[in-house]
């Protein structure tokens, strides 16, 4: 199998979307494919850069052409200049980056909070940004002078 078909493969079992952390832990359980280059992560990359069928939907999130339409209705659009100031897209960042900064604060052992307001509100994948944080409650600080 080829690299390229490995990322597509992998995509396709990620539900057609994916970020580019996602594509670099999954790609590489494809036992029918070899990634004999010293750079695989700067390979995979690539691939999802050029790859006709695969397309940017945000900096590092990376969806299947055959699954847009279906992404779209699930709340995953791309930014254009029609639709920049949209409401839908305008929720989707919000949710979005607000999941991308729980998921870091994860990674740093860190605590982490989600308004009720948004608790319910769902990242790319359907998680709910609930299931992303740690914290049910804002912990209260104690400022000192």
């Amino acid at each position: 199998m080829k690299q390229y078909e490995a990322v597509i493969e992998t995509l396709e079992t990620l539900g057609g979307v994916a970020t580019l952390g996602e594509l670099n832990k999954e790609v590489f359980k494809i036992k029918d494919c070899e990634w004999k280059t010293k750079t695989p992560f700067a390979s995979i990359r690539r691939i999802v850069q050029q790859t006709k069928g695969i397309y940017k939907i945000k900096p590092g999130l990376y969806g299947l052409e055959k699954y847009k339409k279906q992404l779209e209705d699930s709340g995953i659009i791309v930014d254009t200049d029609k639709n920049k100031n949209s409401a839908e897209v305008c929720n989707f960042n919000h949710t979005y980056y607000q999941g991308i900064l729980l998921i870091i604060g994860k990674f740093h052992n860190m605590q982490t909070f989600i308004p009720n307001q948004d608790k319910n509100k769902k990242f790319y994948n359907g998680q709910k940004l609930q299931e992303l944080s740690t914290l049910n409650e804002l912990p209260t600080i104690h400022i000192l002078n």
